[in-house]
């Protein structure tokens, strides 16, 4: 008589998304053994001087940092369900291209115009995702109702909390890097990207 059960594979289905979680979660427990050190020296970009090499290691790797488990959940789970369908699209070298242009974007304005302010988390490649992901079912000539909807839901959101709500939010970052995940989708849209 046959075996008749059936083994169950994992597959490391989305390269990009699974690495950028991996790298976060990592980031998120050196900076809990650390005692905040580790969010400081690599994983939160601040104006620093400019002769430091970690001054330009944080425009990337702010992305990477957070706060604490609940900031790192927000982000991730997001992150998670949105990425892996905007891989399957866009393709793996894509996709981190998205979120390394989206950090360093958010990672130079914050230095530049909000020295004080220390940026952490990947809440702009979230919103980038967000942007990017209405081009999946783009048609040569239309613009998708749902690209529209988002962008007024979510950037008109970030810019009332902006403008009249004070918290602990950087909705610059969120903004800005919804305009990279619609840039980018439509540059990608129009095939000015390969696909690989």
């Amino acid at each position: 008589m046959k075996d008749t059960v059936k083994k169950i594979k994992f597959s490391f289905n989305s390269p990009a998304v699974l690495g950028f979680t991996i790298i976060c979660f990592v980031a998120l427990i050196l900076n809990w053994l650390t005692r905040g050190r580790a969010n400081h020296a690599v994983f939160s970009v601040y104006h620093s001087s400019l002769l430091s090499p970690f001054t330009y290691v944080r425009m990337i790797g702010h992305v990477f940092g957070h706060a604490n488990w609940e900031h790192f959940i927000g982000n991730i789970m997001l992150i998670l369900v949105v990425g892996p369908l905007l891989e399957e699209k866009y393709g793996t070298s894509n996709l981190i291209f998205v979120m390394l242009t989206t950090a360093l974007v958010t990672g130079i304005v914050n230095y530049i115009f909000f020295p004080h302010v220390q940026l952490l988390g990947a809440s702009g490649v979230v919103f980038a995702f967000i942007l990017l992901s209405p081009f999946t079912s783009v048609k040569e000539g239309t613009v998708p109702v749902t690209l529209v909807l988002v962008a007024l839901i979510y950037i008109g959101g970030q810019i009332y909390e902006g403008l009249f709500i004070q918290n602990n939010v950087s909705n610059l970052t969120h903004i800005l890097g919804g305009i990279v995940g619609a840039g980018l989708g439509y540059v990608m849209h129009k095939n000015k990207m390969n696909r690989y």
